[in-house]
């Protein structure tokens, strides 16, 4: 019994220990990736340009979903019909040479999608890896890497590809030599995004943890480091995609990029422009769907660089 007289012990009552609340195993702690998606699914800009780019890609996988004339085929084009306007049957009616102009954007797309994903893809990978290995190595193999980049900087990306179509033209290679020329050139800035994100990562305490924990320096670059460095090399050659595109409209123009029988966009454009003050059509048309694919993927890497950016939300 407590003693309740004054200045006698105070008892205070035996505390009740409540059970700890059991953690729900399927809670996982949030990451940059799992808050980069829900922040992009609440951007207009990312769900407008997702859906333009999956018409695109639908539009060169399965053109004949979109258009039932097949351009390939020399019997569909009519000289006699040269630079008609848009009728029923044909909605954005026939080029230079009689063809259906629809259909040759159609089919058009496929090309110019190939050339800048895959341009895309392979700057990323060859730039990221030697931007991983200068990043990580520091010392004699950063600064030779570093000027060897610093050549390919000095070297205009439409001139040097220009150099390189014109000299490998007959090769056989089709529209890769347009993706090779591209790459060789477009590298450098995805190495300089790596090598900056890699030094600023390999400073940090899981980097120190895994050495003390006799983690190899492959394991640590790969395992640690790259996933950490990733964002930024993607953003970059998300919005590079699209530059990649225009440029091969640019070679295309430049009669170095796809050449007859093939289609792209930008040799449109080229055999477009001789008689554009006759027949602006054969022109414009290519002209937007390029410049709407352009602009589709900026707003894709602009969407995912601000979703990636703490600093930008």
């Amino acid at each position: 019994m407590s003693d309740i007289r004054p200045g006698g012990p105070v008892f205070a009552p035996e505390e009740v220990e409540t059970p700890p609340k059991e953690v729900s195993k399927s809670s996982k702690p949030a990451s940059l990736w799992t808050d980069a998606w829900r922040d992009l699914r609440r951007r207009p800009i990312f769900i407008a340009s997702c859906c333009i780019i999956a018409v695109l890609v639908v539009m060169a996988i399965w053109p004949s979903l979109f258009s039932s004339i097949d351009p390939f085929n020399a019997r569909t084009c009519e000289l006699a019909t040269a630079r008609q306007l848009p009728s029923a049957g044909h909605p954005f009616g026939r080029d230079n040479l009689g063809c259906d102009l629809y259909a040759r954007t159609i089919y058009g797309a496929a090309n110019s999608l190939v050339i800048g994903i895959s341009t895309s893809v392979f700057a990323a990978i060859i730039g990221g890896l030697l931007g991983l290995i200068a990043g990580f190595f520091g010392g004699a193999t950063d600064t030779v890497a570093s000027r060897i980049t610093e050549i390919f900087f000095a070297i205009p990306s439409i001139l040097g590809a220009l150099l390189i179509g014109s000299t490998f033209r007959g090769s056989g290679l089709g529209i890769w030599l347009v993706v090779i020329s591209l790459t060789l050139l477009g590298w450098p800035m995805t190495f300089r995004i790596m090598r900056a994100a890699v030094i600023t990562a390999k400073s940090q305490d899981f980097v120190i943890a895994a050495r003390a924990l006799g983690a190899g320096s492959a394991r640590i670059m790969f395992r640690h480091l790259l996933p950490n460095a990733l964002a930024p090399v993607i953003v970059v050659a998300t919005i590079n995609l699209g530059g990649f595109i225009a440029a091969e409209a640019a070679l295309s123009y430049l009669g170095v990029g796809v050449q007859p029988p093939e289609i792209s966009w930008g040799l449109m454009i080229a055999d477009a422009q001789r008689r554009f003050l006759e027949a602006p059509l054969p022109l414009i048309f290519p002209a937007v769907f390029l410049s709407v694919t352009v602009l589709a993927f900026i707003m894709l890497g602009d969407a995912v660089r601000d979703a990636l950016d703490p600093k930008l939300r």
